[in-house]
């Protein structure tokens, strides 16, 4: 079974830096992609970042290019994502999600492409 849990989450200034962890207690999950999600109230889940299993692709949305860096740590079932620069736009709660690939192609982009989601963690970025 896999089980995802976030961690990191809080408050910071406009500007500042925030680095979530995101965790499998479960199995090892070092065939899977894994992807990070936010929802801002009254808005649809969008994708932030995607890593493939080994951590040799990533990708971002738009938004985060640049100032968002993914990574993982297989043998310690950890997946990372460091948040710099950080706006008031960014606020939302975020989700860790991890997926299992049917075929040669895998989306990161599409939230219904990931198996097993986390709780999330709430990110405020305010002065």
């Amino acid at each position: 079974q896999v089980r995802l849990v976030e961690s990191g989450g809080g408050l910071v200034q406009p500007g500042n830096s925030l680095t979530l962890s995101c965790v499998n207690s479960g199995p090892t999950f070092i065939d899977y992609p894994m992807g990070w999600f936010r929802q801002a109230p009254g808005q649809e889940r969008e994708f932030v970042a995607g890593i493939s299993y080994d951590g040799g692709t990533t990708y971002y949305a738009d938004s985060v290019k640049g100032r968002f860096a993914i990574s993982r740590d297989n043998p310690k079932n950890t997946m990372t994502l460091q948040m710099n620069s950080l706006k008031s736009k960014d606020t939302a709660v975020y989700y860790c999600a991890a997926g299992r690939m049917r075929g040669n192609y895998y989306d990161y982009t599409d939230s219904g492409a990931y198996d097993y989601w986390g709780q999330g963690t709430q990110v405020t970025v305010s002065s």
